[in-house]
């Protein structure tokens, strides 16, 4: 197995913990779609609270009604695998959810020193004290929304 390494793209999905495809929780497919396309990696994130298109606030809380909490799967490989991934999703989440992609950087252990001391071009900065942010305010990530309620 290789290991990811330098520039790459992170893909973020939060749907509701209850949304199924097939009898099976979204997250859970789109997790074993990941792997199947031979992503890199896939996390899947429990929020404890959170809304989306419907405003109603989803939330952990004992004496909370609400139990459809926003779960967030969080993909990261080399930008081109991952828009390669992006139709088979597409299938998946047509009618709810939110998509995000953001630029990143994958760092071995021993980076980390040396990522401390200044941004990282494809972290939003670059080393001469720049961002590469875009006219409409964005850091250059691409992002699709959808609702989740």
């Amino acid at each position: 197995m290789t290991r990811l390494r330098g520039p790459a793209l992170r893909l973020t999905v939060i749907v509701g913990e209850h949304e199924l495809w097939h009898h099976k929780p979204l997250y859970a497919e789109i997790v074993h779609r990941a792997h199947a396309a031979g992503l890199a990696g896939a996390s899947v994130f429990r929020g404890i609270e959170g809304f989306g298109g419907s405003s109603v606030v989803h939330t952990q809380r004992l004496l909370s009604l609400s139990e459809d909490l926003p779960v967030a799967v969080v993909v990261v490989d080399t930008e081109v695998r991952v828009r390669d991934f992006l139709p088979q999703l597409a299938e998946l989440v047509a009618e709810a959810g939110l998509v995000t992609l953001d630029r990143c950087a994958v760092l071995a252990p021993g980076d980390l020193n040396a990522a401390g001391d200044g941004g990282t071009e494809g972290e939003g900065g670059t080393d001469d004290g720049t961002d590469n942010a875009t006219d409409d305010g964005t850091d250059g990530g691409a992002t699709a929304a959808g609702g989740r309620g």
